[in-house]
């Protein structure tokens, strides 16, 4: 009988030691498999014995969201590159800087009181030149690879119109566009603002301008369900307010010179915006309706670049 006892307390332990050692197993492959919301990471080793790692979306997590009408997205960054098309009345400048005290080119007398608008008179009294050396457009050639748009949406949210394939998609942010000119002009402020040739070197000479923006959009979603293999294309208006401008500059015979002041930028802006994506890859493009400078250049700004962390 004590034998009988001792077998069966012997069997008991092992079947218990069986048991433990299989949670063990268990709970070792379920430590190798991470989820973070709707993409699930799984851990194993590839044919060689190396660590390797796997990348799946759970569809289930995906269609849990659709449940919801009104989806928020935070944080969204945006990095591209700044340019502009000018419009700018170049031809009528340099016929004003050839006869600057003639005021019927308007064909009226006193048109040269009329300054402060997009006219030949309205460049010319932002940026006056000499008549041995009339403005030109390349003045305000830009260094595209370096005249960044960065911007920080600090909300992105998606309304639900028609089946989530349709939407209604609109942002909070800032946006804050760099002009890096290749030439050495200088905007020098007052009222009125003007910009001149400048006779040192600059290394560096740029302009930035920063706006609180609201975009929206219609927005086209392929496939809802599987993000990762959904095609977007999104179109729309956005409008913004000029929060702060300033200029840089860096010389060897000044050093680092900073000024601030609205340089004749214009206080709003408004213009189309869009993006086409992917999966997670996302251009973005925006465009001004508005010129850059409230008179005399008639200068569009235009950015595009990529979009990270958006729908």
């Amino acid at each position: 009988m004590k034998h009988k006892l001792l077998l069966i307390l012997l069997l008991v332990i092992c079947g218990e030691w069986a048991q433990a050692q299989k949670a063990d197993k268990n709970s070792s492959s379920t430590s190798d498999t991470i989820q973070i919301k709707g993409l699930i990471i799984i851990k194993g080793k590839n044919d060689k014995g190396r660590t390797s790692y796997k990348f799946y979306n759970d569809t289930a997590y995906a269609r849990q969201k659709l449940r919801k009408n009104l989806q928020t997205k935070w944080f969204i960054i945006d990095l591209g590159f700044n340019n502009f098309i000018d419009r700018s009345d170049y031809g009528g400048a340099s016929i004003i800087s050839y006869y600057p005290n003639y005021t019927s080119y308007y064909g009226m007398p006193g048109a040269m009181s009329k300054q402060y608008d997009y006219t030949a008179v309205g460049l010319a009294t932002f940026a006056p030149r000499e008549a041995s050396a009339p403005l030109t457009p390349s003045e305000f050639k830009l260094i595209t690879g370096k005249s960044i748009n960065f911007n920080i949406w600090l909300f992105e949210q998606r309304l639900n119109i028609t089946k989530h394939k349709l939407n209604l998609l609109y942002a909070l942010g800032l946006e804050m566009n760099n002009y890096r000119y290749a030439r050495n002009i200088t905007y020098l402020p007052g009222y009125p603002t003007q910009i001149i040739r400048d006779t040192v070197d600059f290394s560096k000479n740029k302009l930035f301008a920063e706006y609180i923006s609201i975009p929206v959009m219609l927005n086209f979603n392929s496939n809802p369900a599987r993000p990762s293999r959904a095609f977007q294309a999104s179109f729309g208006v956005s409008g913004g307010y000029l929060l702060k401008s300033k200029t840089k500059q860096v010389s060897e015979e000044r050093g680092k010179v900073r000024k601030t002041d609205d340089f004749n930028l214009n206080k709003w802006k408004f213009g189309l915006t869009g993006e086409l994506g992917y999966g997670p890859v996302k251009l973005y493009a925006n465009f001004a309706l508005t010129p850059l400078h409230d008179y005399g250049l008639k200068q569009y700004p235009f950015s595009i670049g990529l979009r990270l962390n958006g729908f």
